[in-house]
């Protein structure tokens, strides 16, 4: 085919769709799930339902909902397979940014939200919602239920969620509904429209993992049998406001290398209410970074925390790592931490202050919450070293274990 009638395919969704990209057939459904790996196509079938719903269905007055505002803007809307890029032209919306709105020519409307702002959606009214990325969403049940009420326009209301799958409770609950169709697709099913390096990288690297599993396959993983963590644990602790801190420490798990393929560097931040409860506050993790990068990192997150202390361990470069940090800053405080005993002992009393209720997790933090719920006797996490996992445990074992003096402050 010539370029010119690749782009013409391109805009014919019925001859352009995989057969996981195609809504269900039945009129009875209520929800449907796409649940997808990197790169299954989940974008465009969210995309394409919503212009279909409005150009074909009648359907006036669509939500538009993602992580936050520049996740629906960036993806959903002016993505390579967003809304502005879907259809013929001529029927194609216009996007109004500083309304956070789009128009189409019919008259239907599209308005955003963001799932970090879940009473935005107390009020509004629609009669078809769009959720991208659902699975990794700050405040996902809040979110949700406020937009269930809003559901309420036409004779029959509906609503597609596309996401790469994580074991969250709502999202089980959620396919278990009679009223829900679920559709999976992994990585490997939309290889014809992505890059063939990028699948071979990720299938190298990911392979037979859990997390290629379910980054690449879709899958929703079940938490291991003898995993530390379990995520009703870390459900029941999650908060959406941290009251003020009287101690906040970053701490820091150094690679040994940043060559490809090393483990990465762990950088997690925790902070103690007069209470004695802990907050985790952020996670800042990241692989392939060099010894300069991850103390930039580190430093940065303590200055931006105004932190009391940051918490190295030196198992992994000993007084190297005390000298890269005060490379970046020298008034930095910090204090070394050499591990003696394994990360599953180690690991051990912090998961019992979460069984107790006595940490909370402010916000939602898949990666590092992966690895909790994946770490188990051997002490790995899918068969790599759980570098954010022991940043956590170093965090939360100075705010619990170790003494410092406090200090009140907001965040």
């Amino acid at each position: 085919m010539t370029p010119a009638e690749l782009r013409a395919v391109w805009h014919v969704w019925p001859l352009a769709a995989l057969p996981h990209q195609f809504p269900p057939d039945s009129i009875e459904w209520g929800t449907w799930v796409l649940l997808g790996g990197r790169g299954a196509g989940k974008t465009r079938s969210g995309a394409e339902w919503v212009r279909h719903a409005v150009t074909e269905e009648g359907h006036e007055r669509v939500a538009l909902i993602g992580g936050t505002f520049h996740d629906v803007r960036e993806v959903m809307i002016e993505g390579v397979a967003g809304l502005l890029r879907c259809g013929p032209p001529n029927t194609r919306p216009r996007w109004i940014p500083t309304r956070g709105r789009l128009e189409w020519p019919n008259g239907a409307i599209g308005e955003v939200y963001s799932a970090d702002d879940p009473e935005s959606l107390r009020g509004p009214q629609f009669d078809a919602a769009w959720l991208d990325e659902f699975a990794k969403w700050r405040y996902a049940e809040a979110a949700f239920d406020m937009l269930q009420f809003g559901l309420r326009l036409g004779a029959r209301p509906r609503q597609v969620i596309t996401t790469t799958p994580r074991p969250l409770p709502i999202l089980k609950k959620l396919l278990e509904r009679s009223s829900t169709v679920v559709c999976r697709a992994t990585s490997a099913d939309n290889a014809v429209h992505l890059a063939p390096t990028f699948l071979a990288a990720m299938t190298e690297r990911y392979g037979g993992t859990v997390l290629g599993r379910q980054e690449l396959g879709g899958e929703i993983i079940a938490d291991r049998v003898d995993a530390m963590w379990s995520r009703d644990w870390i459900e029941r602790s999650r908060v959406a406001v941290i009251p003020p801190l009287i101690r906040i420490v970053v701490a820091v798990d150094p690679p040994a290398s940043s060559r490809k393929g090393a483990d990465a560097c762990g950088i997690v931040a925790a902070g103690r209410d007069d209470g004695g409860i802990v907050y985790v506050i952020a996670d800042e993790s990241s692989g392939g970074l060099t010894p300069a990068a991850w103390a930039a990192r580190a430093v940065a997150l303590w200055r931006r925390l105004e932190a009391d202390v940051l918490v190295a361990e030196v198992n992994q470069g000993g007084e190297m790592v005390r000298a890269v940090i005060r490379e970046q800053d020298a008034e930095v405080p910090v204090v070394t931490r050499h591990a003696q005993r394994s990360k599953y002992v180690r690991a051990e009393p912090v998961a019992q202050l979460y069984e107790q209720g006595r940490v909370r997790h402010a916000g939602v933090f898949p990666a590092l919450e992966d690895e909790m719920c994946d770490f188990g006797l051997d002490g790995l996490t899918s068969g790599r070293s759980p570098d954010r996992l022991d940043a956590l445990v170093w965090a939360i074992s100075e705010l619990t274990f170790a003494r410092g003096a406090p200090r009140v402050r907001g965040l």
